[in-house]
């Protein structure tokens, strides 16, 4: 839920920066996919620096699960750079979001067992609450991937009017 608020309050100042005249930032997808790389940035980096934290929301039944933290970082990390390439957005947007669904049973095993963890609340209805959110944020990394939302054709007009625009016109 940490994350979810993030996202928001990070899209929230690229918005802001859009108004004060940012480049970069003069719509949804592109406000929502700074944010999703920047919160994937730090998190990510967590991951890498304190591991030990996330090691208790790990089910028991995954192997190597240090292993699987640092991967889990590195994964956050690509999928951060991915979303911010052009050529490689798409690809990026599709990885995070079997991404969250992949992490998802470590966010029921902390609902159902509860979590003490340093820097996060220790009360179990955070962890339940945690849940309705895991759909959000997929359906956020694939608005921001722009796989999802402005339909192909709008797109492809918006697109075509651009490049008349910018072309000389035939007669």
């Amino acid at each position: 839920m940490l994350f979810i608020a993030l996202l928001f309050s990070l899209t929230a100042l690229a918005s802001l920066a859009h108004r004060c005249g940012a480049p970069g930032v003069a719509n949804w997808p592109q406000r929502m996919r700074l944010a999703m790389a920047v919160a994937l940035l730090m998190a990510g980096s967590d991951h890498l620096l304190t591991p030990e934290r996330y090691l208790a929301m790990m089910p028991d039944y995954l192997p190597a699960p240090l292993q699987l933290v640092l991967f889990t970082g590195l994964c956050e990390l690509a999928g951060a750079v991915g979303l911010m390439l052009p050529r490689c957005r798409c690809y990026a947007a599709i990885a995070l979001a079997i991404y969250f669904v992949c992490v998802f049973p470590a966010n029921i095993k902390n609902a159902m067992d509860g979590l003490q963890v340093a820097g996060l609340p220790a009360a179990t209805w955070y962890y339940w609450l945690r849940l309705p959110f895991q759909p959000l944020i997929i359906l956020w990394v694939l608005y921001a991937g722009e796989l999802i939302g402005r339909s192909k054709t709008a797109k492809n007009r918006a697109q075509a009017g651009e490049h008349r625009l910018s072309s000389p016109a035939k007669k």
